[in-house]
């Protein structure tokens, strides 16, 4: 269901191509930076596209043997977090501009989903094994040619870490099975999405929480919460009509839900004020 008045995402469509690809189709560095269009609509993609295939180039002539995984590993992180001095924005982590891949790669802070596409994405250009593993509350990367393997922490400074590692990452005394599986590209995109629309929510930036949160819906219409938060966001902005559908899709999704009759109370109120000014 489409809302009126709202954005138009004709410049988000490559986006959501992107998305709609098989997972393994799905270009992490094309989608990271489409996405970094709800706050630069302008961006040179192909610009960053070069940008890491330099870096890619510069890790390749500093390894002295890069079929070694080790080797690898160590020329990626000297170069990335020593040489290029990525790192984790741990002074503003909730700025937008950690999730814009365009951004982390101009001012070298990041947050640990989006440094990881760039460990990711630069290791895909030298076709070595690295995957992401989504932890609750932080993503990591995960190295293994069936010789070396390790988990590695782009958020900071590429620390090489072990399970345990992970479950201090994670804050939890045990991971769960399927905590440590590698994440699928589109897995990857989503948790990027979902975490601008955090940033965005946490700022009160209601339009760009509004944009987000249609991507997320064109992705999964049937997901119930995303039409709740956007009902929130359209009666922020004082648009009742599109704000009443939204909280109604919530209710039809989700008939069950918790605070049913919180939403329901919401919904009537609407329904009054827009009688009311007719």
């Amino acid at each position: 269901m489409l809302f009126c008045g709202r954005v138009n995402t004709a410049d988000s469509q490559a986006l959501l191509d992107l998305l709609a690809r098989r997972p393994s189709d799905i270009e992490l560095d094309h989608a990271a930076l489409e996405l970094a269009r709800v706050e630069y609509p302008d961006l040179d993609t192909g610009h960053y596209i070069r940008e890491l295939d330099r870096h890619a180039f510069a890790i390749a002539d500093r390894a002295s043997d890069l079929s070694d995984g080790r080797q690898f590993v160590t020329a990626a992180n000297e170069y990335l977090f020593g040489e290029l001095g990525l790192a984790g924005n741990q002074d503003d982590y909730y700025n937008a501009d950690n999730s814009m891949l365009n951004r982390v790669l101009e001012t070298k802070l990041g947050l640990p989903i989006s440094l990881s596409v760039i460990y990711m994405e630069i290791a895909r250009r030298l076709a070595k094994p690295v995957s992401g593993i989504g932890l609750p509350g932080h993503f990591v990367v995960y190295y293994d040619d069936g010789d070396f393997s390790t988990y590695i922490d782009p958020y900071n400074g590429g620390n090489l870490i072990d399970i345990a590692g992970c479950c201090e990452l994670a804050q939890i005394d045990a991971l769960e099975p399927g905590m440590l599986e590698p994440v699928d590209r589109r897995s990857v995109v989503m948790r990027m999405i979902n975490n601008l629309r955090n940033v965005y929510f946490s700022r009160r930036e209601s339009a760009k929480a509004e944009r987000v949160l249609e991507l997320l819906i064109t992705a999964n219409p049937q997901s119930p919460e995303e039409h709740k938060q956007m009902g929130v966001v359209l009666l922020q902005q004082e648009r009742m009509a599109d704000s009443l559908q939204a909280f109604q899709r919530y209710l039809e999704l989700w008939p069950n839900a918790p605070d049913r009759e919180r939403v329901k109370e919401q919904v009537q109120n609407l329904g009054f004020w827009l009688a009311a000014r007719n």
